[in-house]
């Protein structure tokens, strides 16, 4: 069977790619340690099961939900807003339930740009931003991220006549894959940057809660006047350990907000209202887990930083995300190096080329997983690379933090 264009031309999913290589070698009997992707190991809360389990046993969750969630999900979502970020929102017309805040940013380009038109697209970055952009048969285009600016787009340098072109501009801070952090400043430059050129401001904020070492991340909606132009996703699936529950909102400007809503309601039938439910026990519900699971996060990360550095890698400071973003030690490509890795430790690693051509030379390795395995994949890269103390791997949680 020929298949459309449009699928040739993303090619195959990073990580469904890093599922397959890795479900080959484990048949293989290799014993293999994924730190490739940020998928939380830790267990979502007790309260928000509890409430998934009284929602699925109401009557009206066997029925289709409201397409763009339920009251309750919205005003829960907006409250939330409001004691985070001290962002006042309309839950009817600024808030939209989503399947995931993936669902959502891959149907944004549907909804906004027609054929020909132009995205902003930050390389490296999430890989959805481009490939939902030529599904849409939307044009990407790349806005560098690079080391020497802190991993900061400038966006004085995107032509005049692209940024004309252009109806979306993409960001995400705290930054996946790069760990990087955004300042109000710079969030200003966007916003006044989207007024200029008249486009949607589309900032993607899942990790806003993934934070160490007293950063709190902003909001984009924080900025005045933001929402005339921008939109802002948040995910339930990092902060409250929900990936597989298909959770997540889209907040901001009411115009794009109606408009993804509009798409939606002609490719999906809304979020299961049990779901919803335990979002809203999610959201409103109490908060005390998060600096225990900062804390774990917060130590793995010390620990992986340090055995890194002991090979003489150049891993740089971490205070977001639970993604380390590292340059490639022997100068060959991010796949090279990745393969290398894998064949010597059977650590499966991301290379950063997946996220972009500005991520080659780097590969991402994710903090997601069970400190025991964790520290085997520590000890085998020691092995592998190089020689480190024995404390510098087997570590503890209240060991200083890397610096």
């Amino acid at each position: 069977m020929q298949v459309a264009r449009r699928l040739e031309q993303i090619g195959a999913y990073l990580f469904a790619d890093l599922d397959r290589k890795q479900a080959e070698l484990a048949a293989r009997g290799v014993d293999v340690i994924n730190l490739g992707v940020g998928d939380p190991d830790l267990p979502t809360p007790p309260h928000i099961i509890d409430a998934l389990m009284e929602g699925a046993t109401d009557a009206r969750s066997h029925r289709y939900p409201p397409y763009s969630g339920t009251q309750e999900f919205k005003a829960a979502a907006a409250r939330w807003y409001q004691r985070r970020f001290g962002v006042t929102l309309d839950p009817e017309k600024e808030v939209l339930a989503l399947i995931g805040s993936k669902e959502g940013l891959a149907h944004l380009p549907w909804a906004i740009l027609n054929p020909g038109e132009v995205a902003l697209i930050p390389d490296p970055g999430y890989p959805v931003y481009r490939s939902s952009t030529i599904l849409a048969e939307g044009i990407p285009h790349p806005v560098p991220l690079l080391r020497d600016r802190g991993f900061l787009p400038d966006l004085g340098t995107i032509p005049a006549d692209v940024a004309r072109k252009a109806k979306i501009l993409f960001l995400n801070y705290p930054n996946n894959p790069t760990g990087a952090t955004a300042t109000p400043e710079f969030f200003q430059e966007a916003v006044q940057f989207a007024r200029t050129y008249n486009l949607i401001l589309a900032h993607d904020n899942p990790y806003s809660e993934i934070a160490y070492d007293g950063y709190r991340a902003p909001s984009i909606l924080e900025i005045p006047g933001a929402k005339e132009v921008a939109i802002e996703f948040h995910s339930l699936s990092k902060t409250y350990c929900m990936t597989g529950w298909r959770v997540g909102f889209v907040v901001g400007n009411a115009a794009a907000v109606s408009a993804l809503a509009k798409m939606k309601t002609n490719v999906d039938s809304g979020v299961f209202r049990a779901v919803q439910k335990a979002g809203i026990a999610a959201l409103d519900g109490p908060q005390q887990f998060l600096p225990e699971r900062l804390r774990l996060y917060q130590a793995r990360r010390d620990r992986t930083i340090r055995t890194l550095r002991s090979l003489g890698w150049q891993a740089a400071d971490l205070r977001a995300t639970f993604y380390i973003w590292l340059p490639v030690p022997d100068g060959t490509s991010g796949a090279k190096f990745a393969s290398t890795v894998l064949d010597r430790t059977g650590v499966v690693i991301t290379p950063g080329a997946g996220y972009g051509s500005q991520g080659e030379g780097y590969v991402r390795i994710s903090l997601t997983i069970a400190d025991d395995r964790l520290d085997e994949a520590l000890r085998r890269l020691v092995g592998a690379f190089g020689r480190a103390p024995r404390d510098t791997v087997e570590g503890s949680r209240s060991a200083p933090p890397a610096r």
